[in-house]
Order: structure tokens, then sequence, then C-alpha cells
């Protein structure tokens, strides 16, 4: 079977299939970024799909009588499941989380192919703002804030994320962007990204938010972007090389590409030669892609945010970048948290994150909040 990229429907992930014995495997495989469940006849190669209400399967564990997964919906938390291969029964093991959340106020995301450079086809999730209380105004179209995952060979999925229904309840629309490079598209997609990193998947965040643009379904001066590590590169490298989005968060992204190649921890010392080439023979690839050297094509508002006790993407790589701003009279706003790492862990800084980029992002587009926030100080070019 071919799918829309030109590639197998259906690829294995790791963890992501388990054989059952000698004639059958249980798998998991993904299409325009859902998760299926199924059986495979290795005597026949007939694929069976399980009928279960998941969008998000990973960590397949099988018997001949049960399949134990990981698996959450757009309206589900991540859970363990067992299925009964017998009476396809599906019951809840243990669930990541016991919030009650009501339907209503849940965004789903719809799955969306957009077309890209070089005639190609990329994926993302769309999720339209959503509240059972508050609607826009008739003649106004959402900011749409478009999401760069990390990985950057990463992936974004359709599960529940509280994340985005943080943004989606409070009328901002949400674009989870499959660049170029993700994995669970076929091994021609994951290339894309080969040698193309801050190419490839900013120029597809960039044509997805465009795409949306043409639909009407977003408002072409509201577009925001964020990200986190290498989706923070993503976001960072997207708002300094194209002219798309009008602000941005940086949540612990590379700003500059040979010091994240100097600096990072073993496990992806050379990852970097793959995604842009050997390292320093190709100094000059680092040096052309990475944003702090080309703060002079900058000029739209940015929040950066960072843990102090960052082994991956040491703090100078946000506080560089926030002088150099300043330097240049660009409005900034920077929040650095002690005790915390590659990923905010406390939930108090977790919230403050959220609630600050939302408040960075009204000050910039000039709405008032619902919700009563702490402010940010955001250094403004008359204040320097």
């Amino acid at each position: 079977m071919e799918a829309e990229f030109g590639v197998p429907q259906w690829t294995f992930r790791d963890s992501t299939w388990s054989f059952v014995s000698e004639q059958r495997i249980i798998c998991t495989w993904l299409k325009d970024g859902i998760s299926y469940l199924g059986s495979i006849n290795l005597d026949t190669g007939q694929l069976e799909t399980l009928p279960v209400p998941y969008t998000d399967i990973e960590s397949v564990q099988a018997d001949a009588e049960r399949v134990v997964f990981l698996a959450s919906s757009p309206s589900t938390f991540p859970a363990i499941l067992e299925l009964d291969l017998k009476t396809r029964c599906c019951a809840v093991l243990q669930c990541a989380s016991q919030l009650a959340l009501d339907p209503e106020t849940i965004a789903v995301g719809e799955s969306l192919l957009f077309p890209t450079e070089n005639a190609q086809t990329a994926q993302a999730f769309f999720y339209a703002p959503r509240s059972r209380d508050f609607t826009g105004l008739p003649a106004e179209k959402p900011p749409l804030l478009v999401m760069s995952h990390g990985g950057p060979t990463g992936a974004s999925h359709n599960g529940l994320r509280l994340v985005i229904q943080y943004f989606t309840s409070r009328g901002i629309a949400v674009l989870d962007v499959n660049y170029g490079g993700s994995s669970g598209f076929g091994r021609g997609y994951r290339q894309r990204l080969n040698g193309q990193w801050g190419i490839v998947d900013v120029n597809d965040c960039a044509n997805a938010a465009k795409f949306l643009v043409r639909q009407g379904r977003v408002d072409a001066d509201r577009l925001l972007i964020r990200g986190g590590s290498a989706g923070g590169f993503t976001t960072l490298a997207a708002l300094t090389f194209t002219d798309v989005f009008k602000a941005g968060a940086s949540h612990y992204g590379v700003s500059d590409l040979e010091a994240l190649a100097r600096d990072t921890h073993k496990f992806e010392s050379r990852y970097l030669d793959t995604l842009i080439g050997p390292y320093p023979e190709r100094a000059d690839l680092y040096r052309q892609r990475s944003p702090i050297h080309a703060v002079d094509r900058l000029s739209c508002p940015i929040i950066f945010f960072q843990g102090l006790e960052d082994k991956i993407v040491l703090p100078n790589q946000a506080e560089l970048m926030v002088a150099a701003l300043i330097r240049k009279g660009v409005p900034v706003a920077y929040l650095a948290y002690a005790g915390e790492q590659h990923g905010f862990r406390q939930a108090v800084n977790i919230k403050r994150t959220l609630d600050a980029e939302l408040y960075f992002y009204a000050k910039v587009f000039g709405f008032e909040l619902a919700d009563q926030v702490e402010p940010v100080a955001i250094i403004y070019p008359d204040e320097r």
C-alpha cells in the first residue's frame, strides 16, 4: 500500500510490535499521524485492524490471549490498556490522571496534509479554539500558535495534551506540525531532514501556517510559533529567517548550533552530523543556520524560558539571544528557573510558564485576558 508521501502507510517504530506466536504479530502503525493497532497473520500477510478507541498507541506487549499497550485519545489521558484478543474488550489498567474534563471544552486535532517546498506534502494537527461558554467575535479570525516539536526527529500525535487545550480554551488556535524529518511517516519522510535541519523544518512550519491563512481559518496578522529544545531552535530560526510569524516563545531552545555541537551530552554528540553536517568541517553551515548570528534579521518579540541547570541546552544559549535582542531593540522577555533542567518538572514553574507565555502574546497583540495572570517583565526598546 502506498500513502500520500510515497512510502508504506504503516511502518514499525520502537516498541510498537510484539510476537504472539510464530504465525502472528501484534503491531501499531501510523496513517496521517493517527495510530492504529492491528494483527498480522505471518502465513497470509493479512493485516487486521483491532478496534480500540485510541489514536496514539505505543509500547505494545502481547501473548496469545491479550495485548497490553500505552495509549491515549483526543479526549482521554494516557493510560495502560489491556485488550482481550478473544472478546475484543479493552480495559484501563492504570490512567495517568483522574482529572475529569468536560468533552464540550476539548479541542480535537484535525489531521491536515498541506503543500510545502519541492512539491512535497507534510502533515499537521489543527486544533480550533473551543469553549463551552465563549465564542469569538463573528467577523474575527483567531490567532494561530504553531507548535514545532522537539527531537527534532520525534513526532506529534493527537492524544490529549493539556498544553494545547490551555491555548484553545482561551481563543487561540493551535497547529501542531509534523515537519519533514518527523518519525512515523516512512523512511523518505524521515530523511527529508538529513543535512537540512533549520531549513526543512522551518519551511514546513511556515507553509503550514500559510496554508491555514489561505483557507481563511486563522488571522494572518496574528501568527505565533513556539517550541522546546530542538523545537525551540526551529522556532527561533522561523522567527529569524522568515517573515511569517509575528512573535514566538522559545522553551530552552537552541540559538547557537556550534555551541550545541561542542557542549551537548555524549548521547547526542554526533547527532548533528546527520542533521547539518560534520563538525567542525562544516562549521560554516552551523553558523549560517544559527539565529544568534542573524539577529539583524529578527524584528519580532520573543519570550524565552530556561532551566538554569540544563546540561543539554546550556542557559547561555538563551542569555546570549536575549542580550542581542535587547541591543537591537526588539521586545523580549526572559524567565529563568533555578532547579529546573531540560524540560520543567515543578508544577509551579509549568503553570507560570504557560501563564507567562499567554500574557506575552496578549501584550504583543493587545487583547485582554480573562484570567488573573502574574505580569511578565517585557523589555521594550524605550526601556533600554
